[in-house]
């Protein structure tokens, strides 16, 4: 099959992957093999390709917003041609007391899809049973595959943030998975006010309805009830912190965070303000959000490349030169 591979040791270049011919792989015991319809391209994958998140593997086939179709290892709940959905935890020891406590996100035991095994950035893929989602018919390939990170995590960073229906809610940085939490929070009748660099971003944002559209790391004019930084940057979180009132949450939606710079403890986190960071995310989130994508009828903005344009589709991530989403297509 034809896959884009990452390998070390790499020399640090503007095409890093590149397109090979490997194996099809076998789905083990437990697995299903998949027909890899779609691959959402997510910015954690530029922190792999780039090195920020240290390679696990010698040789990898990043991408984890997977939607494939059963072509092998079929069972009765999921028999040939079911379309699932594959996102970025592969798989849990299911024993620890995370597990046990309805915290699977923060097990000691993760495999994460496209990291500790192979992504979608191939023709198939392998996943386990347990950790693939049926999709709704209403979620065409495209439109799905970013709901299946950036989707479910703005989805969870909205849960991690307590929002409550009808509250002001700060979205901090306004790309891939923001631009899919604001139609969550409308559908919930919150008012919503985003702060982001770029005027094609901030222009989305208000096509989105947005009640207030500021250029980052501007200051809303209002007190927030919560916010959520989507931006890698400890002087966003600083901005978002500076913004909500009294008691208000903040929640961090970044896997990898430049830095916290020196702050006002006084001023921006006394009065029970909190700071708190999403990690990963559960399958309970995953279907509900799902659900919820399907009952809104959620449609991502989507900027579709081909599978021997990965590298491209990286470096438009990066530059932020689209708006919304970046999903490969094999």
């Amino acid at each position: 099959m034809r896959a884009t591979v990452l390998t070390l040791p790499k020399e640090i270049s503007h095409r890093p992957l590149q397109i090979e011919e490997i194996s099809q792989p076998f789905p083990a015991l437990g697995q299903v093999l998949l027909r890899v319809r779609a691959c959402g391209v997510c910015r954690t994958d530029l922190h792999i390709v780039e090195g920020e998140l240290a390679q696990r593997l010698p040789r990898l086939v990043p991408g984890h917003q997977i939607v494939g179709e059963v072509a092998g290892g079929a069972t009765p709940d999921l028999p040939l041609g079911t379309r699932v959905g594959v996102s970025w935890i592969a798989g849990t020891d299911g024993d620890c007391w995370y597990c046990r406590h309805g915290r699977e996100n923060l097990c000691d035991a993760l495999a994460f899809t496209g990291y500790t095994v192979d992504g979608g950035y191939a023709e198939y893929t392998v996943a386990r049973n347990d950790f693939v989602f049926p999709l709704p018919k209403t979620l065409d390939d495209l439109h799905a595959a970013p709901l299946l990170c950036a989707g479910i995590i703005g989805f969870r960073s909205l849960r991690v943030a307590e929002v409550d229906r009808g509250e002001r809610v700060g979205l901090f940085g306004f790309g891939a998975s923001a631009h899919l939490a604001i139609a969550v929070l409308r559908s919930w009748k919150c008012e919503v006010y985003v702060s982001t660099r770029g005027a094609s971003h901030r222009k989305l944002a208000e096509s989105l309805g947005a009640v207030w559209v500021g250029e980052a790391p501007e200051k809303p004019p209002v007190e927030l009830d919560r916010a959520v930084t989507f931006a890698p940057s400890g002087d966003v979180v600083i901005a978002a912190l500076a913004s909500v009132r009294k008691g208000g949450v903040v929640a961090i939606n970044a896997i990898h965070l430049d830095r916290i710079p020196e702050f006002d403890y006084d001023r921006l986190l006394w009065n029970e303000r909190q700071l708190r960071s999403v990690a990963n995310m559960t399958r309970s989130d995953a279907r509900d959000f799902l659900d919820l994508a399907a009952e809104i009828g959620l449609q991502p903005k989507v900027t579709a490349y081909p599978l021997e344009q990965a590298n491209e589709a990286l470096a438009a991530v990066k530059s932020d030169r689209v708006d919304g989403a970046v999903v490969i297509v094999p």
